[in-house]
């Protein structure tokens, strides 16, 4: 069952607060790996959109990642300020994991896109009991949400891998998603600290890798159906 979408509204102190700035920055560093410390991960060729389907199709998708850190970010932000508005967010988010998973089902099917929406509805809700852990200063069940974080992140890269293999590797799906998921805590750590400007550049870099991302997977399934989107 997922977890429920839910604020806790007390008061935390600073120095927890500062305490789970310093274990968020010191969990970003651990999980990068040796190779990825200071660079930015750097995807595959893309192919650019020829057709209008094309173009559109790859718009689509572009349009469908950035909800996708937009609501995210608009999450952290409302539930590290103590929001009402924090379950009307979340709510908005999820909804965009089912619109993604609908978005691959002409190409891989029915079944394929519900198991990417539920694998990236857990995305989240992961993420949920991240900020609740943060919040509350947990630290046992901060680093096991943690881990079933980057797990979870594993999975997606690996469905994404196994249905495209020659425009999707293995590496690099999951270098892409550890990325994602590294600039979204640093993202986090500085929102729940009151470093609001540094959080501003994470979510520029956020924004960025995304939109690399999202083109990535468009290139991908348009190389892949070339006979799907020819008008």
């Amino acid at each position: 069952m997922s977890p429920k979408l839910y604020l806790t509204r007390r008061a935390v102190p600073i120095a927890a607060i500062l305490g789970v700035t310093v274990l968020l920055v010191m969990l970003v560093v651990a999980n990068r790996p040796a190779d990825a410390a200071g660079n930015e991960h750097q995807h595959g060729d893309v192919t650019a959109p020829k057709t209008a389907q094309q173009v559109a199709f790859h718009d689509q998708m572009r349009k469908l990642w950035e909800d996708h850190v937009t609501w995210t970010r608009l999450a952290i932000v409302t539930f590290a300020d103590g929001s009402s508005g924090f379950p009307e967010t979340a709510a908005r988010l999820l909804q965009n994991q089912t619109d993604i998973g609908n978005a691959i089902k002409p190409f891989y099917g029915e079944a394929a896109g519900a198991q990417l929406t539920s694998l990236l509805h857990d995305h989240i809700t992961i993420a949920v009991e991240l900020l609740q852990a943060a919040k509350a200063n947990d630290t046992d069940a901060f680093n096991a949400a943690n881990a079933r974080w980057y797990a979870n992140a594993n999975d997606i890269a690996d469905f994404l891998a196994a249905a495209n293999p020659r425009s999707w590797t293995q590496a690099e799906m999951r270098a892409g998603m550890q990325t994602h998921l590294d600039q979204t805590l640093a993202e986090a750590a500085h929102e729940l600290g009151g470093d609001y400007a540094a959080s501003v550049a994470d979510y520029e870099d956020i924004h960025a890798h995304i939109l690399a991302m999202a083109d990535v997977l468009s290139s991908g399934i348009i190389r892949q159906f070339p006979n799907k989107l020819l008008g």
